[in-house]
């Protein structure tokens, strides 16, 4: 996913069975139970068939983006109709499924929330690094995070078809909730002393990783019980979030199967 100066997300990643378009057809394949990641209508449009969509939209829990047409050419030069879903190529999870499923087998759960982050490949990677060291759920925002696309997928090396991933609609109400239910939230952050090696992440752990570009936000760094660094030796100051998710993940497992 690749972010224009306008501030729209470009999937450059996106192939044709990635997404559908033209009105009925989107709400037909709402009907039929699809995952939609999100669905793109062009600003002006307001008709009865819209209206309806965007009710549909709204019972489904489905993100709806309003975009000027161009935005939607850019995706297909067919007729549209104002109207383009993105399709996701996984099914997702819900989050208090997952938490409570590793209570009840006795296992400390870890999950991974992704905060902004956008670009598919690194999305893919970090599942894929997720799923080898047995995370158990990833988070993501319903919007403002990368698609899960066919591209996602082969650049997990499949993993996201057995890594639980879950869309939330909103991160800070998520986290609060997670802290509820017993789980540290641990900010993995350059904005901080303290090394992720003096951290515990044999407890219950949700662990926070933002984008390169904008890091994690500040509502949810306002609400994190511990921020730590990834310890850096060189005169380069960061690393590429996918690299880090996969540093700070194998921690957790070092320090899981130590005990």
């Amino acid at each position: 996913m690749e972010k224009r100066k306008d501030g729209f997300l470009i999937d450059k990643g996106a192939t044709e069975k990635d997404f559908l378009f033209g009105t009925r057809a989107v709400m037909e394949a709402i009907h039929a139970g699809k995952e939609i990641d999100k669905v793109l209508i062009q600003k002006e449009l307001n008709n009865d068939l819209i209206k309806e969509l965007l009710k549909l939209c709204k019972a489904d829990g489905v993100p709806v983006v309003r975009v000027p047409d161009a935005k939607l050419n850019r995706i297909t030069r067919k007729n549209h109709q104002g109207v383009v879903a993105y399709i996701s190529s996984i099914e997702y999870a819900s989050l208090d499924h997952v938490i409570e499923n590793c209570f009840s087998a006795g296992k400390s759960p870890l999950i991974l929330i992704l905060d902004r982050i956008t670009d598919v490949r690194n999305f893919g990677a970090i599942a894929r690094s997720a799923e080898c060291a047995g995370v158990d759920a990833i988070v993501i925002p319903s919007k403002g995070s990368a698609q899960i696309n066919s591209d996602a997928v082969k650049t997990s090396a499949g993993a996201l078809n057995f890594l639980p991933v879950a869309r939330v609609k909103n991160l800070f109400y998520t986290c609060r909730d997670l802290q509820k239910s017993g789980l540290t939230l641990i900010a993995i952050t350059e904005k901080t002393d303290k090394s992720m090696y003096e951290a515990d992440f044999s407890a219950p752990v949700a662990m926070i990783m933002g984008s390169e570009e904008d890091g994690i936000s500040n509502e949810l760094m306002g609400i994190v019980d511990e921020k730590v660094n990834i310890p850096m030796l060189g005169k380069i100051e960061s690393l590429n979030v996918s690299v880090s998710a996969g540093v700070a993940i194998y921690e957790a497992m070092r320090q899981r199967t130590n005990q």
